[in-house]
């Protein structure tokens, strides 16, 4: 009390109540800013992203708060032209093990964040989105101007396995609140060459997250897909001068022994690589979780993981079944004739069905489309004797 009579002696405050009052609101007020630690939620499903503290906002910035590490693959899935943000933690800084060919194990506890964003095209949210590369971090910080937080979806890994919660931002762009049910987003995309198209934006549901992310037809469990070595092996946009597996190793957060040279996927739009390895690694970041010997389109025959080669990877592969996904096409790729290929076909269509992938796409990637339609051109062969 005696500091509170100092302070009112000082700027003349007649009344000791007054001070007290502001004094209580500056308490309350720096209360409210406290932002929760990094939680691992064993059970319950938290309603606010905020409360997983894996993610702080302010009036002009994404913050990601300490502890949780960022990363970024080396070819991306393509979601409607969707700017990524992507993060894991775990408990404790117990470490992630490593695999060469699959998914990484990571330990009970671990949590993932993915939050999708766009540039807009005016200080005022309109639905009108831009296309651009992320937004570049420093020191854990993403700056918001001119950008929109659309969704963020959590991968949790519980005792029971891993569970996907997808979390939608609200307007005021402070926090994002969890709706299970999903939603679709009115957007008016702008095109680099003036063109607009308007698209539905899907957050997915629950149960539309497992459509992708249970890569194993049988076990139907899902898991993450993109933190693989092929994925990860690429320098750090994070820690310059590291290589991103390199850092992990660095952080403590990935242990096991790593045989060099450890698998690696181009970017896709590294114009140094050749035409062929960044169109497969495309194919693969795009359509391998499901076009995979045991995954979701096991019965298609089609296999787009980086191995696969020959009629498994569709060269001169006729459709078990596709229906109107043909497109009145004989073959899934015919060497020299990217036209002429059910892959590009389905690549192309924003018909619901026809197109792939099934999910998080209502517009055509026309790079990626220039891009594996170059690498099919570039191909030698003939189905002649096969049609």
């Amino acid at each position: 009390m005696k500091a509170v009579r100092t302070f009112m002696q000082r700027y003349n405050f007649a009344s000791p109540a007054i001070m007290l009052a502001i004094f209580a609101g500056l308490l309350l007020s720096a209360c409210s800013e406290q932002q929760t630690a990094p939680t691992f939620h064993a059970q319950d499903n938290p309603t606010r992203l905020s409360d997983w503290g894996m993610l702080e906002t302010s009036t002009d910035e994404l913050v990601i708060s300490e502890g949780v590490t960022p990363y970024d693959l080396a070819t991306p899935l393509f979601s409607d032209y969707a700017l990524k943000l992507r993060t894991v933690w775990t408990p404790a800084g117990a470490p992630v093990l490593y695999n060469s060919d699959s998914v990484f194990e990571f330990p009970v506890g671990t949590v993932i964040t993915k939050t999708f964003y766009y540039p807009t095209t005016g200080d005022e949210w309109t639905g009108d989105v831009s296309i651009s590369r992320e937004r570049s971090i420093n020191n854990n910080a993403m700056a918001l101007d001119h950008l929109r937080l659309i969704e963020t979806r959590v991968l949790v890994h519980r005792e029971t396995g891993w569970e996907a919660l997808p979390y939608i931002w609200n307007d005021e762009q402070t926090d994002a609140v969890l709706k299970r049910t999903g939603d679709v987003i009115p957007m008016t995309l702008h095109r680099d060459d003036g063109r607009t198209e308007q698209f539905g934006y899907l957050v997915p549901n629950v149960n539309q997250c497992a459509g992708c992310h249970a890569t194993d037809a049988t076990a139907r469990t899902i898991e993450p897909i993109g933190p693989k070595a092929r994925h990860l092996n690429k320098p750090s946009s994070f820690a310059p001068a590291f290589n991103q597996l390199d850092h992990w190793l660095a952080k403590g957060l990935l242990t096991g022994e790593i045989a060099q040279p450890a698998p690696r996927n181009a970017e896709w739009t590294d114009e140094s690589e050749p035409v062929e390895v960044r169109a497969r690694a495309y194919l693969d970041a795009n359509c391998s979780h499901c076009h995979n010997p045991v995954g979701p389109a096991d019965t298609s025959g089609l296999n787009l993981e980086p191995d696969a080669t020959g009629p498994a990877l569709g060269i001169c592969k006729t459709p078990i079944a596709a229906g109107i996904g043909t497109g009145d096409r004989i073959f899934d790729i015919v060497p020299g004739d990217p036209d002429a290929s059910i892959t590009i076909f389905r690549m192309e269509t924003d018909n619901p069905g026809a197109m792939m992938p099934e999910l998080g796409r209502a517009v055509t990637h026309e790079e990626g489309v220039a891009l594996v339609s170059e690498w099919i051109a570039r191909m030698d062969g003939d189905c002649s004797q096969k049609g």
